[in-house]
């Protein structure tokens, strides 16, 4: 079913589509997956405009939400009808949080539930809804996690693909999560290091921040105890091209005067609460290593490779900040993440993870990719993602240093023009 809304420029038709919850069993049990699409009221009638499916970062991240048509979109819409997808569990599909999931039964099985939220789920459910709305073909433009979803399409169905454009997100195709998350570290540490000697001052606020925390509690907004690993995770400003400034006025003003005696404001104390937030998104930290797991259990590997990393660790001397690592302790202190902390280990400890990646199919595709590659990425590496553009036939790589992880929201629609040409020159 749809409808349609026209605002400000825009027209916005909501589709749902009943698909199945595993694809390699149709008659089996169903779900419900969303989607949004997207038109410029510049075209009068949009109906025979080529299609382009927008793969959202995550995983566990609902689609955009536009009020209007700016950055990416705006330059898209020019030439596509847009389809922004809720990926199975995030927005107005099927949920998958603390609330539906005791639907499932024990931790077993609604770890094995969510065994079939991954990629290739994501990549059958577009194929789905392509045929479900006659679409004979169509483009692609994943950002971050959508780049994996979007080498998972081109290794399953890539005669579906007129084209497709990734920006930070082209996953190795062979490293285990152990690798990955030994080049996040090192990247996370280099942006530390630039981070602090942009803002020398904000070292000896964060080192008062952790040594205030060592002997005096202090609470989040909504309750939760405040640990030095909470306010760690205040890095992942650090992966933005303009967000990396705003977490200058975070720590800023991290500290005010009260009859008590000095404590942490509570400005500082929304902000970090607001970076530790999972109720929108529980799905990222379940699911956040499996998009590194192909036949074998990630088995809480950033935590595990953290010991290779001193420096992050929440007991030194002076801990750096992190970024998109998830840890066990997410579970424990989260309440919302809580009641599914058991769920988490049966994932975390899932051996029978397929392939995502077809080597050999995408060695000989003919599809266009251009991909940006984001020199200093701190969430996707750089060398990973050239290791993987060399491996992919008809593939073209605009790199920049100058955009990190989020540069859709910096100048997205530079960036989308850009890689449209590329992936209209001639091979």
């Amino acid at each position: 079913m749809s409808t349609t809304h026209v605002f400000r420029g825009m027209r916005s038709t909501e589709h749902y589509f009943e698909l199945p919850l595993d694809h390699s069993r149709p008659e089996g049990e169903t779900l419900t997956v969303f989607a949004r699409e997207i038109t410029s009221t510049k075209h009068e009638d949009p109906s025979a405009m080529p299609w382009l499916l927008f793969l959202q970062g995550g995983p566990g991240g609902k689609s955009p939400r536009p009020a209007s048509l700016t950055g990416w979109m705006a330059e898209a819409a020019k030439t596509f009808r847009i389809l922004l997808l809720d990926q199975r569990g995030t927005g107005l599909s099927t949920p998958a949080n603390r609330q539906s999931l005791p639907l499932r039964g024990d931790a077993a099985a609604r770890a094995a539930y969510l065994t079939h939220f991954r990629a290739d789920a994501i990549v059958h459910d577009a194929e789905a809804i392509r045929r479900a709305l006659g679409i004979s073909s169509w483009s692609t433009f994943g950002q971050s996690y959508g780049g994996f979803c979007t080498l998972t399409y081109l290794s399953l169905a890539p005669t579906a693909l007129d084209r497709c454009l990734v920006t930070g997100g082209l996953a190795s195709l062979t490293a285990d999560a152990d690798t990955v998350y030994r080049a996040t570290y090192a990247r996370m540490a280099a942006r530390n290091e630039e981070y602090f000697g942009w803002y020398p001052q904000d070292r000896r606020i964060l080192d008062e921040v952790v040594a205030h925390l060592r002997t005096t509690e202090e609470h989040l907004p909504g309750g939760r105890t405040l640990t030095v690993p909470l306010v760690q995770m205040l890095g992942q400003f650090l992966g933005g091209n303009t967000r990396v400034h705003s977490l200058h006025h975070v720590l800023e003003g991290a500290f005010i005067d009260t009859p008590g005696g000095k404590r942490l404001s509570d400005t500082f104390l929304a902000a970090v609460a607001e970076q530790a937030d999972r109720t929108t998104n529980p799905l990222y930290a379940l699911l956040h290593e499996s998009i590194y797991g192909q036949g074998a259990a990630t088995n809480w590997s950033a935590e595990r490779v953290l010991g290779e990393f001193p420096a992050f660790s929440p007991d030194a001397a002076a801990p750096l900040l992190t970024g998109e690592m998830v840890y066990r302790w997410y579970f424990d202190s989260d309440p919302v993440l809580r009641p599914l902390e058991e769920t988490a280990r049966v994932l975390a400890e899932h051996e029978d993870w397929g392939r995502l990646y077809d080597p050999e199919v995408l060695a000989a595709n003919t599809v266009p990719v251009a991909a940006a590659v984001y020199t200093h990425d701190v969430y996707v590496d750089r060398d990973l993602s050239m290791e993987t553009a060399a491996a992919v036939g008809n593939m073209r790589v605009w790199e920049t240093d100058g955009f990190h992880h989020d540069g859709i929201g910096d100048d997205g629609s530079m960036i989308f023009a850009k890689l449209l040409e590329m992936s209209n020159a001639d091979s």
